[in-house]
């Protein structure tokens, strides 16, 4: 039986995410700022694509953009984000902290995805500043997060393919790895082969450049995407 495969398109405006939703995306990651890599979404924006958007949607939970190791105050700020996350009506939000040694915090991190339950956590691109991958996998698996958000590592997901390809068999089915950065209408079938990922993440950032209003070039490449997904979905069960 061929197991659907997912296509996640992160936005950080009402306009994006209404055209992701047209143009077949099966999630939304819903960012503020996505020229700094997202961060928390602002409260109006998370209420008013709540009311809009009916297809799942994920809240990032980062309170300011550069590193991933937080203050007490930073790490208070994600706690409450978590909880108005949970209240506006999201499906799941999205998350990284790191330790001083850039090392997965696995306390502070299993804190927030308790907090967050029943909603799942991805943890976000933060993992991909860790050395050790495979430890870094563990780790968040003991977190108790649902989803890792990674390119494996490199500079795009189709660089980071080879390491993406042994973390799914190393997660095996106690937790999603999610390719991620670079992801297009491009690469994505070759992603999909070389790694034999089910869920993938796009910003499109090419079709819709950050602070742009082209939304019906950005809905008609999220379709062409969610198209290609729907043959990745048909054709996995060839790939052994």
């Amino acid at each position: 039986m061929n197991r659907k495969c997912l296509l996640e398109i992160s936005v950080e405006a009402l306009e994006s995410a209404l055209a992701a939703e047209r143009g077949g995306a099966d999630r939304i990651e819903l960012c503020g700022d996505l020229s700094l890599g997202g961060v928390t979404p602002g409260a109006d924006l998370v209420r008013t694509t709540r009311a809009k958007v009916r297809i799942p949607i994920f809240s990032m939970v980062r309170p300011r953009a550069g590193n991933f190791v937080y203050s007490t105050v930073e790490f208070a700020e994600m706690k409450r984000s978590v909880v108005g996350a949970k209240e506006s009506g999201m499906d799941g939000v999205v998350l990284g902290v790191l330790t001083k040694e850039h090392r997965v915090d696995v306390e502070r991190t299993r804190e927030l995805t308790e907090l967050a339950r029943p909603l799942p956590v991805t943890y976000h691109r933060a993992f991909d500043e860790i050395t050790d991958l495979h430890q870094a996998l563990e780790d968040v698996i003991q977190s108790g997060a649902k989803r890792i958000l990674t390119s494996g590592g490199a500079k795009s997901a189709l660089e980071g393919a080879a390491t993406l390809a042994e973390l799914i068999e190393a997660a095996g089915e106690r937790i999603a790895i999610v390719p991620g950065a670079g992801i297009s209408s491009v690469n994505i079938a070759e992603v999909a082969r070389r790694t034999r990922a089910c869920e993938f993440h796009s910003g499109l950032s090419a079709a819709l450049p950050y602070g742009s209003n082209e939304y019906k070039k950005f809905e008609e490449e999220v379709r062409i995407l969610t198209g290609q997904i729907a043959r990745i979905s048909q054709t996995r069960t060839t790939w052994e």
